[in-house]
């Protein structure tokens, strides 16, 4: 195992896949000479040359539509969106072009591109800054989404990513890309898509959490233990295709569930977290499933309105105790 940043572990995929398959390249705002908004990049321009590290100007409409055509015609790009915020812009070519046209041909076109970059709220950069856009994209069939909150997923999972015929969002964490884990160092290490990771094992209550919001979950674990209770964390890692018979499995045991989620809650993932889970569970469940979300507000700006409008770990803890009928 390796001591890898997220963000060496997310370069560290794509320099792999870029040395294996040359009709892969990266493009995207500042990924070339500034190294990347988030040094993400940093070395890739020196070692692949322009033509397959490509800078952009600030027009993600036409960069991720180039980044569709290439794919249409045999290329496999990976397309980094300085933040998912500013991928709205260019949110029809990816919902009306990436996600339908393989359907629309009957399958004459496969859709090999990867849509990366960080999600979610990244501290004091107000209401425009801070979305997590994982319910919106995986509404739309046709689409895989993941959602990585560690360095090995980060590696695994983005190397299945692109190699995955099908187009993919791939979503970060702003604040995470420091964060320093362990990192197989296995040959050619792939995690497979539609997989979750059981974080942890208990049988008191499942907490579920992707993202920055599955340390939120581990925390909310930490705080259970010392109350004498083991929970179960797990890490949906893929927001769709989603893991049921995982999760499933674990509530079985549980008999509760918290579902911990970034998203505003109405119409979130957590939202259909939890329709699916009652469908499946309901002869199982010994209370309702809670769920712990942002604020149903636009994100604030002021730094106190900012911790008060995210799921914290506080939060997802007291939500536990209720479902186990402790409060």
């Amino acid at each position: 195992m390796a001591q890898l940043q997220l963000r060496e572990a997310i370069r560290a995929a794509m320099v792999e896949e870029m040395d294996r398959d040359e009709d892969i390249f990266l493009m995207g705002e500042e990924v070339a000479q500034y190294n990347g908004a988030y040094k993400v990049s940093e070395g890739m321009l020196a070692r692949f040359g322009e033509k397959r590290v490509i800078d952009t100007p600030i027009s993600e409409n036409g960069f991720a539509g180039l980044g569709i055509g290439a794919a249409m015609n045999g290329l496999r790009p990976i397309i980094e969106f300085m933040t998912w915020n500013f991928a709205f812009v260019a949110i029809d070519q990816i919902i009306n072009n990436a996600a339908k046209i393989r359907y629309m041909s009957g399958g004459q076109f496969k859709f090999p591109i990867v849509f990366r970059g960080p999600n979610g709220a990244a501290g004091q950069l107000a209401a425009t800054h801070n979305t997590s856009v994982e319910s919106i994209y995986s509404q739309f069939p046709g689409l895989k989404v993941i959602s990585i909150s560690n360095p090995d997923d980060a590696k695994g999972l983005l190397k299945s990513a692109i190699r995955d015929d099908d187009p993919v969002i791939f979503l970060e964490s702003e604040f995470m890309y420091g964060m320093r884990g362990e990192v197989s160092d296995e040959e050619d290490y792939t995690i497979p898509i539609g997989k979750a990771r059981i974080a942890r094992e208990g049988d008191a209550v499942t907490i579920v959490g992707h993202n920055k919001s599955y340390w939120r979950a581990m925390e909310a674990a930490e705080m259970l233990a010392a109350d004498g209770y083991a929970a179960e964390v797990i890490d949906p890692r893929t927001i769709r295709p989603f893991d049921w018979d995982t999760v499933v499995a674990s509530v079985k045991k549980t008999n509760r569930l918290v579902i911990v989620d970034e998203s505003n809650p109405f119409a979130s993932v957590s939202s259909e977290i939890a329709f699916q889970i009652q469908s499946r569970c309901f002869d199982d469940l010994d209370a309702p499933i809670m769920r712990v979300t942002a604020k149903d507000v636009p994100a604030p700006y002021a730094k106190n309105l900012m911790e008060y409008y995210m799921p914290s770990a506080e939060d997802t803890y007291r939500a536990c105790r209720k479902v186990m009928y402790l409060d």
